[in-house]
């Protein structure tokens, strides 16, 4: 079995600066690159970067930070987290990828979803009324696109392509292409029908309550005549010093961010107890000190069967310095902790 992949992922959430300001768009963006760099230096695995188009989240086009990211860094692979595929054109996003790809050596990744956001289909023109439709179809286009062959496609989202070769062309084909999902048992098998690996955003419960459905993904590869995938995971977390600290330093900022979303769903307001919650043995974040945060994962990876996991580190508010603390703790402690316990068995 190949060694666990530790990675970390942000949407660039506006954080406050150090005057206790909200910080600009292009802050946030510069702070990101750095972040992307650190994470690098420490030895950690995937850097993934989340599309949103919003104002409290700086990155609407990903692929131009990763580049950045790129240039500066060495061993790290670069993805998104996730790509809102529904509402891109799949052509433009393999040319923007094959490019990452050369520049990056190889490093790109796609983490291809449908989003937990609808900002993007007014944008960019597309009825939410094709929500299911539009990614149906343009994941089966990018899943061609991405072995960097000559494609023949055709569909209703799109003008269809006879033996069209795409470019720039591949170095390293094909560009390594996840879908994401959350709870949907269709999504995991439409994942395994496509052949592309699977990373599921766990954002709520008991993460092994995701048992089911790596099991279902297994099963459905096997049905459809596949080799065994990697499966992934994405949970929101902060590395800390100490258990002590993590809840009060979290709580303004989660408590700012989950209620400004929860107004827009029509969610009840954000409580103490919601976050305790998650920070639990058996909650879905992975937060607190490097001891905690590695006993979670370890048992979160042993229950699912995972090759990758990823923290989404930023926490709303939560100004940029907390975040680089996080990413070397757990690029420098946090991932050798988890190896070695992963070792023992």
């Amino acid at each position: 079995m190949a060694q666990l992949e530790i990675g970390a992922e942000t949407f660039g959430d506006i954080a406050l600066d150090d005057s206790g300001q909200l910080e600009s768009h292009a802050d946030a963006l510069r702070n990101v690159v750095n972040e992307g760099i650190l994470a690098d230096q420490v030895g950690l695995d995937f850097f993934g970067v989340g599309e949103h188009h919003r104002d409290d989240m700086a990155v609407s086009a990903p692929e131009i930070v990763l580049a950045a990211i790129a240039s500066r860094t060495e061993n790290i692979h670069l993805g998104t987290a996730v790509t809102v595929l529904s509402s891109d054109d799949p052509v433009r996003l393999y040319q923007r990828f094959a490019t990452l790809d050369a520049i990056s050596n190889g490093r790109a990744e796609i983490i291809a979803g449908r989003g937990s956001f609808i900002e993007s289909f007014p944008l960019f023109g597309y009825n939410l009324q094709n929500y299911e439709q539009l990614f149906e179809e343009k994941l089966d286009l990018l899943a061609k696109l991405v072995t960097g062959e000559p494609v023949t496609w055709s569909g209703e989202t799109r003008t269809p392509l006879r033996d069209q070769t795409v470019y720039p062309l591949l170095e390293n084909a094909p560009i390594k292409t996840w879908v994401g999902v959350g709870g949907s048992p269709q999504s995991v098998v439409r994942a395994a029908r496509h052949n592309l690996p699977l990373t599921l955003a766990i954002i709520g419960g008991n993460p092994l309550s995701f048992e089911g459905l790596t099991r279902l993904y297994r099963r459905s590869l096997q049905e459809f005549g596949h080799a065994e995938q990697p499966i992934s995971a994405h949970l929101h977390g902060l590395v800390t010093e100490t258990d002590e600290e993590v809840f009060d330093l979290m709580w303004p900022h989660y408590q700012f961010y989950r209620s400004r979303i929860g107004q827009e769903r029509g969610w009840p307001e954000a409580s103490q107890m919601e976050l305790r919650a998650a920070l639990a043995e058996n909650g879905h974040m992975l937060a607190g000190s490097p001891e905690t945060v590695a006993r979670k994962m370890v048992r979160v990876v042993k229950g699912l069967g995972l090759s990758r996991i990823d923290i989404k580190y930023s926490q709303g508010t939560l100004p940029h310095s907390y975040l680089m603390k996080s990413l070397e703790l757990l690029g420098t402690k946090v991932k050798p902790m988890v190896l070695d316990m992963l070792s023992e068995d």
